[in-house]
């Protein structure tokens, strides 16, 4: 029973720096209805700045001084990030702000290993507060104690900033309804402002507390980015007494679960968060939020069958890339196979989120059961890779089927939180079920076929699959489903009134979307040898989202395009920059801002200009030919 109390106590202490985080974002969801992909960046930018001013300030209140300090500077980066890029998108959908957010994520990885370099620095103890104190015979840091009391003690404070000031109740109504706080005269900006540098220093102080307990490491925004999100999807977007509540949730299970049930202690909060979702789907404290999808919507007319001259130009496309690697080398053709494969997987939720109107944050699912349903039917079963091309996608459909059914019953934010929970479990079960899956050693010497082991050969079966997983989205696009799918993304209830069902439609959608994704999975393993619950991460769910918004929501040549400049800028800055993550981050932002249309639609902007401004051009002219005539 004493050892139980002990870890109770641990858990409180957890949750405090958990909820400062988590508090930050959803206060700033709240208000500006920013996903802020970057805001776990911004936590481990905040610790780096405690480390280095805490060991120059030794005494006691240098420490609590530096981590203040280090919150005030990283806020104020924080507002500068918001000035000069996000009020340029705030009318921009929900996605292409992920988008951005995720490209100042690489960016601040980037400048803290240029700056700090790629060690773990271990930071000084609390002064004074280095010491234990026994309670039932169990020693407990002093320093705990201290979070124990902080947490409520911030709760307090932001409770009374924003029930108490005029300020917070401007941030309280905006949460409410922002078009009456700007009808009023408010002026929203700096508002906006005002939160997100509050809300960013609510993260770095609390990366800043972490210091005396973990190492700082450059690691700590991916370690912390899925526990933040969990709270605040559970608490509820928007809710700051939603997110203490939560955080204690989190950071209790995550306590006994390693003491009780240390095999699934990682499922525990990841299947409370999906229960939670499916019951109360704006979580414990939030309120049912409105989201709008009209302006990636506009560039859906894209899905259009193919002209006589457009199918010519495929086929001639189709015939260079059979012959492509006779012009590369073995280095080049496995590039460009690896390209192949992240096509499959990117037209695939293309397919999802622009023709299903489903934006899903937890693909990368799909791809990691298909790649571990091929890899454990090889090393138990020992089936050949012809079996295995089967067996992995339909392990990936089957798994998403059943998590669908429950997926699809939600909508636009909530919808993406389940997905991502669906896909954090699965990955979760992979990296704890080290007697099947291998854990973090996961599972290698998966290799082709005799058939296929040439790089030549491999090549053109992803080009295949590549080929095959277009023309089947462009025919189910086109066939009475999609016009069905169509009409339940632009108007469910007039397609409920005509009978169409909605989560039969969907949920059909998901489990072939998933069965391709799968299909991307088994290739991704038969290229690499081996499979590691990475594959089944958030990073690789974000990576689809990136190839999809970069080339052009709403097309499959945008996806296409999309996955093709992504993944071969990702593996030719890793061979040839020393700071990938940074050029590729400001390479996602200008994009981002720049053309918010993505790749191919930007160029179908521009050409339906030069049209425009070509037939404009030539109207006068022949009006002039016409009077002369006359």
């Amino acid at each position: 029973m004493d050892l139980y109390f002990a870890q109770f106590l641990t858990g409180l202490a957890n949750a405090a720096s958990l909820f400062l985080v988590a508090s930050g974002l959803s206060l700033i969801f709240g208000v500006t209805r920013i996903v802020n992909f970057a805001h776990a960046a911004f936590y481990m930018l905040g610790a780096y700045l405690a480390y280095s001013l805490t060991t120059r300030w030794e005494s006691a209140l240098g420490f609590w001084a530096a981590l203040i300090v280090a919150g005030i500077v990283v806020a104020v980066i924080g507002a500068l990030v918001e000035i000069v890029l996000l009020r340029r998108i705030y009318h921009a959908p929900e996605l292409l702000q992920l988008l951005a957010t995720f490209g100042v994520t690489l960016i601040i990885e980037d400048a803290v290993r240029l700056l700090w370099g790629p060690e773990d620095l271990v930071g000084p103890r609390a002064p004074g507060l280095d010491g234990a104190v026994t309670v039932f015979n169990h020693a407990m840091p002093v320093y705990d104690f201290v979070l124990i009391a902080l947490g409520p003690a911030v709760l307090g404070l932001l409770w009374l900033l924003l029930n108490r000031t005029r300020w917070g109740m401007l941030v309280r109504a905006a949460t409410e309804d922002r078009d009456i706080v700007n009808a009023l005269g408010v002026n929203q900006k700096w508002l906006f402002t005002g939160v997100f540098a509050l809300g960013i220093f609510l993260a770095a102080f609390g990366g800043g507390l972490q210091i005396p307990r973990d190492a700082v490491s450059h690691f700590m925004d991916l370690s912390v980015i899925t526990e933040v999100f969990v709270v605040v999807v559970i608490g509820g977007l928007g809710s700051i007494p939603g997110a203490f509540v939560a955080a204690v949730l989190v950071s209790e299970l995550n306590a006994f679960g390693i003491l009780v049930l240390p095999g699934i202690s990682l499922v525990l909060i990841f299947v409370v968060m999906a229960v939670v979702l499916i019951i109360r789907p704006f979580g414990l404290f939030g309120q049912p939020i409105a989201t709008s999808r009209t302006a990636l919507i506009k560039n859906v007319a894209a899905w259009r069958p193919l002209a006589g001259r457009e199918r010519l130009l495929a086929a001639a496309a189709l015939l260079f890339l059979v012959v492509f690697p006779y012009l590369l080398g073995d280095y080049g053709t496995g590039v460009a196979a690896e390209v192949l494969i992240a096509v499959v997987f990117a037209v695939s939720l293309q397919f999802l989120m622009s023709v299903g109107g489903l934006d899903s944050f937890g693909h990368a699912a799909g791809l990691g059961l298909g790649a571990y349903g091929a890899a454990l039917s090889v090393q138990y079963f020992e089936v050949p890779m012809e079996a295995a091309l089967v067996i992995g996608p339909l392990v990936a459909a089957v798994v998403s089927a059943f998590a669908g059914w429950f997926c699809v019953r939600l909508s636009n934010i909530y919808f993406a939180m389940l997905t991502l929970a669906f896909a954090q479990i699965v990955w979760s079960v992979a990296y704890q079920w080290v007697d099947v899956t291998g854990g973090d050693n996961g599972i290698i010497g998966v290799w082709p076929a005799d058939w296929a082991s040439s790089t030549n050969a491999f090549y053109w079966l992803c080009l295949a699959a590549a080929a095959l997983t277009i023309l089947v989205f462009r025919h189910l696009t086109f066939s009475p489903f999609g016009y069905a799918l169509r009409a339940l993304r632009d108007s469910p209830m007039r397609s409920a009134s005509v009978g169409i069902s909605k989560q039969s439609i969907q949920h059909i959608a998901f489990t072939i979307s998933a069965l391709f994704a799968g299909l991307a999975g088994v290739l991704l393993t038969y290229l690499k040898g081996s499979v590691f619950p990475d594959s089944l991460g958030i990073p690789t769910s974000i990576d689809a989202l990136v190839m999809v918004l970069l080339g052009g929501f709403g097309t499959v040549s945008g996806s296409v395009v999309g996955a093709a400049v992504y993944k071969t800028a990702s593996i030719w800055l890793m061979s040839n920059t020393d700071y990938p993550r940074f050029i590729l981050g400001a390479l996602i932002i200008v994009l981002v801002v720049v053309f918010p249309e993505g790749i191919v639609g930007t160029l179908k902007r521009l050409v339906y200009r030069f049209d425009r401004t070509r037939r404009s051009s030539a109207e006068p002219a022949n009006l002039g030919k016409a009077g002369e005539t006359a």
